[in-house]
């Protein structure tokens, strides 16, 4: 010891130093592991411990009553010879395919509209973004309003301009594009603001180097709003497509007669997407095992549609240097 004691005090004082740094360091690094303790503990219990609780069911059968019953795969081959689950699946990726493009672009159009300098602009703003706070519930009266078969607006209009009246929820080919329709007018509000906020981040000298070339206002648009605005985009697009594989509420309040969850998703399945099946399946007929292998299967489609969307985005998504 005294010998090490005389080597340390020979030492040249950067060495020392550093040392010193480093057990400061050490000491840093305990209390800022003590700081996020909290999270950690919520990301094992509540996330990581239920990703592997959840994977474990699915190659269980387990009803939530009596303890799971290893079966190995047995859950995901079913799910291959399953013709409603393939029904969900697709009508799933119709209810994306519309719903996507169709909220992008009038949020866009909308989040332009706003961010000129309007009397009573803040009214508009709040106006639009009221439906994103209300609940499904509320949306839905408003939405009977609208589609209801024997009284509804649509209909009314219908036939005040010599058309036959529709079924709207209750039709194979337009109960989709009808949840679609409801769907961006609740939440067309969120997707504006981000595009507000994206807008406002343009500089206006470049608007004004645009008006010196002689551009007009749609080429400003092409030119200089949208490829200013491509990572705002791409963010929209990547929440809008997660929102869309992940819908539930809004199929299950609009078609679910009353709450009957084993009624939603009509008719005839032409409604049936995959969350919906995914809850029915889990909740309704108990069978947790297999709603645990339809989560897995819908988390492994979401992870590829991000990566090809991530691995797109390079060829035209420009960022800020």
């Amino acid at each position: 010891m005294a010998n090490n004691s005389k080597v340390e005090q020979y030492q040249p004082a950067r060495i020392q130093s550093k040392r010193k740094r480093n057990k400061g360091l050490s000491h840093e690094g305990k209390w800022g592991l003590i700081m996020i303790s909290p999270y950690l503990i919520h990301f094992i219990v509540f996330i990581a411990f239920t990703l592997l609780a959840s994977f474990y069911f699915s190659l269980s059968k387990y009803d939530m009553l009596n303890a799971p019953q290893f079966i190995g795969i047995e859950n995901y081959t079913k799910l291959v010879n399953d013709q409603v689950f393939w029904k969900s699946l697709w009508n799933t990726v119709y209810f994306t395919v519309l719903f996507v493009p169709a909220q992008t672009v009038l949020a866009l159009i909308l989040a332009v509209a706003l961010n000129q300098q309007l009397k009573g602009l803040k009214l508009y703003r709040m106006a639009h973004f009221i439906p994103v706070i209300s609940s499904w519930t509320v949306v839905l009266y408003v939405a009977d309003a609208i589609f209801n078969p024997r009284f509804g607006l649509a209909n009314a209009i219908l036939t005040k301009i010599g058309m036959s009246s529709q079924q709207w929820l209750n039709d194979e080919m337009l109960v989709i594009p009808v949840l679609v329709v409801v769907a961006v007018w609740k939440g067309i509000g969120y997707m504006m603001v981000i595009f507000l906020a994206g807008l406002q981040n343009v500089p206006e000298d470049l608007y004004e180097a645009a008006e010196i070339e002689g551009a007009g206002v749609l080429k400003k648009f092409r030119h200089v709003t949208i490829p200013l605005i491509s990572g705002t985009t791409f963010l929209v697009l990547v929440l809008s497509t997660i929102t869309t594989f992940q819908a539930f509420e809004q199929i299950y309040v609009m078609t679910g007669n009353g709450g009957d969850i084993t009624a939603a998703g009509g008719p005839d399945n032409s409604s049936m997407v995959l969350m919906l099946y995914l809850f029915q399946q889990g909740f309704a007929f108990l069978k947790m095992g297999y709603a645990s292998a339809i989560a897995w299967v819908l988390f492994i489609i979401l992870f590829v549609i991000t990566l090809i969307q991530v691995k797109l985005q390079n060829k035209w998504v420009h960022y800020e240097k």
